[in-house]
């Protein structure tokens, strides 16, 4: 099953080269942001109710697998599956090491995570998502645990994860706030993206807290973060600079992990701390890269210097209309899924026939206990 480079393509196979047959290590990062309430903004969840538990079923999920009874079972969707079922998928058939970060759930997760003392999210069209000192401690959390994980990916790399329901629209509220033109560039886990509610939503909490219209003065990322981000977007901040410097990382994620190296790059500009970029990819899947309702692509491309890798992994022949779903548009990614599917092929070499086996055996598992 093959890994696509998408944009920078030197370095992205450059970086690819590097890290074939290494096992990663492979982190979580969970939140919650009240945005992910509001009617229609994410299909993370068919309902307002059902979203508040995504973020901590999928990490029960990622760290149990397919249980009888869990505390929190898998949100019902519209259509589709949730992606974990790729992640842990992958996470146990590699036996590579998981860690769960909690850097701000309003529900507490059934399993173990580290908890990074943050908070779940306000709503981003108040201004006033999070504090700045809730902020600047995450980003500190973030700095020790990247720097902890890398210790432990040796000569190899972490994939660093989200499950943030209605992060995609936090992310565009970042991107503009980064000065990045990301209008009708966003993704979402709807088969066409809700461009017009996401812009809305966005640049209201950037009129609030005072910085849109851009006045073309730099606003300060943490400021920025505290207004308009949710707690995952900082901690991945501070983990990708850490990390960068000892060991390769692979933001697994599309328009939500783009924001993050965003911000990285604006934290790097203005406060001065050393990385290395060239040690940095993200890594999504085929479904969000070529979504024609969004522009990835475009949005890494206005980032700079990122590589923008995607698996390959296609779920047309799956014998779950469930998986079949993402050939729709629906879903399309999160928890990692894409950056699980191209360690599959780094480490394992699989073709697509093998993944697909390999996920529906999960799924076979699942339906099995119900």
């Amino acid at each position: 099953m093959a890994v696509k480079v998408y944009t920078q393509f030197a370095e992205g196979n450059r970086w690819l080269h590097h890290y074939q047959g290494t096992k990663p290590v492979f982190a979580c990062v969970l939140g919650f942001t009240a945005t992910a309430l509001i009617p229609g903004i994410s299909a993370a969840g068919a309902t307002s109710d059902s979203r508040q538990y995504t973020a901590v079923a999928d990490a029960e999920f990622l760290h149990n697998g397919p249980q009888p009874l869990p505390q929190y079972p898998l949100p019902p969707l519209d259509a589709g599956a949730s992606p974990v079922l790729i992640s842990r998928a992958v996470v146990e058939s590699l036996k590579c090491p998981l860690y769960l970060f909690n850097a701000g759930l309003s529900v507490a997760p059934s399993v173990p995570t580290i908890d990074l003392g943050g908070g779940a999210a306000r709503c981003i069209t108040s201004g006033a998502a999070m504090t700045l000192g809730t902020v600047k401690h995450l980003f500190e959390q973030g700095l020790i645990w990247g720097e902890r994980m890398a210790r432990d990916a040796q000569n190899s790399y972490l994939i660093l994860s989200e499950c943030v329901v209605g992060g995609t629209t936090t992310a565009l509220a970042v991107l503009l706030g980064l000065g990045i033109s990301a209008i009708d560039k966003v993704n979402s886990s709807h088969p066409r993206c809700n461009h017009g509610q996401k812009l809305a939503i966005a640049t209201t909490g950037l009129q609030q807290a005072g910085f849109w219209p851009l006045s073309g003065i730099g606003i300060d990322p943490f400021e920025l973060v505290a207004a308009v981000g949710d707690p995952m977007q900082i901690v991945v901040a501070g983990m990708t600079l850490a990390a960068s410097r000892t060991v390769g990382v692979l933001l697994a994620g599309g328009t939500q992990m783009l924001a993050v190296y965003g911000l990285v790059e604006a934290i790097v500009t203005q406060y001065d701390i050393p990385w290395r970029a060239d040690g940095v990819v993200v890594g999504t899947t085929r479904w969000v890269a070529e979504d024609t309702t969004g522009d990835t692509v475009g949005l890494a491309e206005m980032l700079g210097n990122v590589p923008l890798l995607a698996t390959q992994l296609n779920f047309s022949t799956s014998v779950y209309p469930q998986l079949r779903a993402y050939e729709q548009g629906y879903v399309k990614e999160g928890v990692g899924a894409g950056g699980a599917a191209i360690a599959a092929d780094l480490v394992l070499g699989w073709n697509n026939t093998q993944l697909l086996q390999a996920i529906e055996a999960v799924a076979d598992r699942m339906k099995s206990n119900y």
